[in-house]
């Protein structure tokens, strides 16, 4: 063998044991810190949430309703454009709109409102250049049954999913409400539904924690997770709730979206600012395991 074909060889054989490790590191990095506007920027304008995420480093931001951004269906076709070239010009991603839209009431008109508010959202959510509409069931009537219910939901989310899919966006179902946050429950909800533009938030509940481990619920899910909140990661470290874990699996499905900060307390632009450093600081941290 001569020496450059030795010397090739060589430096072949030493970049195929490196690829393993470098393929871990890379898969480990391939989601990035996103923040939801509930409810620590909740009284927060745009121009200061972008700032503030820019500033930070937080890659995406999914706009609650309500909240001061200002971020509604009510925008004008001019504020629209404008609401969407505030973002480009940020470098902060539009992720898309958490709605409250839920499709579990045993009231039919009610059901149909909900769906034509998330059509709303949708079309919103288009407009800015975002991804996709968070909505949501929140439990299961007193009395209703709840298969029934499930179907119910499904059948909703499929005219949703349509929508979506003719606006080149995504429903995301936030795992969600007393009984139908429990992930069997919800992989239920996602088989009636069955649209391909449909899939789930995935919520950091305590009730995926099993033995405390996330990985069977995780299990259940993962066909369908196609974004992701997370909330106090001190969890983690007193045993509440796997982090570490949940993303070392998100890393094992290749999920390259975001991982958003929601929490229920909200803050001052100063002490915001220094609690998302500080977040982000313990959230890289538990992603490198």
């Amino acid at each position: 063998m001569s020496t450059l074909s030795r010397r090739s060889f060589l430096a072949a054989g030493a970049a195929a044991l490196a690829a393993p490790s470098l393929c871990t590191a890379e898969t480990a990095t391939k989601f990035k810190l996103g923040l939801v506007t509930y409810n620590v920027p909740a009284n927060w304008d745009l121009p200061t949430l972008l700032k503030v995420c820019k500033q930070v480093g937080i890659a995406a931001v999914e706009c609650r309703t309500t909240h001061k951004h200002g971020v509604e269906p009510s925008l004008s076709a001019d504020q629209r454009k404008e609401m969407k070239k505030r973002f480009a010009d940020s470098g902060v991603v539009f992720w898309g709109c958490g709605s409250v839209c839920e499709f579990h009431s045993a009231d039919a008109d009610v059901v149909k409102k909900n769906v034509e508010d998330c059509k709303a959202f949708v079309q919103l959510v288009r407009d800015l250049g975002g991804t996709g509409v968070k909505v949501r069931p929140n439990g299961v009537p007193k009395g209703a049954d709840e298969q029934k219910t499930f179907a119910q939901i499904g059948k909703a989310l499929q005219k949703c999913g349509k929508a979506a899919a003719d606006a080149g966006v995504e429903i995301w179902v936030e795992v969600h409400g007393a009984i139908t946050q429990l992930p069997k429950n919800m992989k239920t909800i996602m088989e009636a539904c069955g649209h391909k533009s449909v899939g789930v938030t995935w919520n950091s509940n305590p009730t995926d924690v099993v033995n405390k481990s996330v990985a069977e619920s995780f299990e259940l899910l993962k066909p369908w997770i196609k974004s992701c909140h997370i909330n106090d990661l001190d969890n983690d470290a007193n045993g509440k709730y796997p982090y570490r874990e949940l993303f070392k699996l998100l890393a094992g499905i290749g999920y390259d979206r975001y991982t958003l900060i929601e929490i229920g307390k909200s803050y001052d632009v100063d002490a915001g600012t220094e609690f998302l450093k500080k977040y982000k600081a313990l959230w890289e941290r538990l992603v490198k395991g």
